[in-house]
């Protein structure tokens, strides 16, 4: 196994990871589950492609517009679901990213269904690693501020939060916004190291992908999000020697893992300087204890 081989699951980890962090916000913070997430990934991409090869834009600022222009699709698609409740609200998210998938299945102008080849292959290791601490630094001090805690107030109970004074569509809102972006930047950067886009890329199967690791790691755990990302995009990769039963293998570590624990790896704790001192003195505390008795 070579350094290159190696560098490329973290590429696709760090990629993954990006997605993840956003929707770890909409589903682990604010309490909605959404499978349309592909859908935005795919904007990214495509317009993030779009803006590099067909208008010479560089690739950061053209990563940004294509987060943008997922997060703008976003803010039209809430408007007219959020006030759906429960699950109606994840099924019409699910019918938003097959939609895009369609067509995007029938434009020309981005290559159809043949998908588009040429993309500039932009996306490094480093650019995955300095966008994905970035993200990280901002969703964190999302999640600590005054905002972060009226979401995951509504995650808890969102007619409290009404009654309190909360603006719950909008604060639902700002969260499928934010965690669009996260997509749409994501999408780019695949688009960007592939080198080549398709709309098959972005089926349901991608949105469900997405989910998975979310609940896998632990909802509202931002560390969650991360183990997980990197835990389930390499598990796939390092069970290769199973050869065509490798993804059988694959969802029988998740199903267990899912039964064993079902709250998640993390179950909604990160993992903090704070909380690591907490731990080893609670170690030392119960080593001294039995060394007494």
């Amino acid at each position: 196994m070579d350094w290159f081989y190696i560098q490329g699951i973290l590429i696709l980890s760090g990629i993954n990871l990006l997605a993840v962090l956003g929707l770890s916000l909409l589903t682990g913070f604010t309490g909605l589950f959404s499978f349309g997430h592909a859908g935005f990934m795919a904007i990214g991409g495509y317009i993030t492609a779009m803006m590099t090869v067909n208008f010479g834009i560089p690739f950061i600022p053209a990563l940004l517009i294509g987060g943008l222009s997922a997060s703008l699709i976003s803010l039209i698609i809430g408007k007219l679901t959020l006030n759906l409740k429960g699950d109606y609200f994840c099924i019409a998210t699910l019918g938003f990213g097959e939609a895009i998938r369609l067509i995007l299945d029938n434009i020309q102008y981005f290559g159809g269904a043949r998908g588009w080849a040429g993309i500039p292959m932009k996306t490094n290791l480093m650019n995955v690693a300095i966008i994905n601490i970035i993200g990280i630094i901002i969703l964190v001090n999302i999640i600590k501020s005054r905002h972060g805690r009226n979401m995951k107030a509504i995650r808890e109970e969102e007619m409290a939060s009404q009654i309190v004074g909360i603006n719950v569509f909008k604060y639902k809102l700002t969260s499928l916004a934010i965690s669009a972006a996260y997509a749409g930047v994501a999408g780019g950067m695949l688009a960007h190291y592939l080198g080549f886009l398709q709309p098959r890329m972005f089926q349901l199967i991608k949105s469900t992908e997405l989910t998975i690791i979310v609940i896998f790691g632990g909802l509202g755990s931002i560390s969650g999000s991360i183990i997980g990302a990197l835990t389930l995009t390499a598990l796939p990769e390092m069970l290769r020697t199973f050869s065509q039963w490798r993804l059988v293998v694959y969802g029988a570590a998740v199903i267990f893992i899912m039964i064993s624990r079902p709250q998640g790896l993390m179950g909604g704790y990160e993992i903090t300087i704070s909380n690591i001192k907490k731990l080893f003195s609670r170690l030392s505390r119960r080593k001294s204890e039995t060394g007494a008795d």
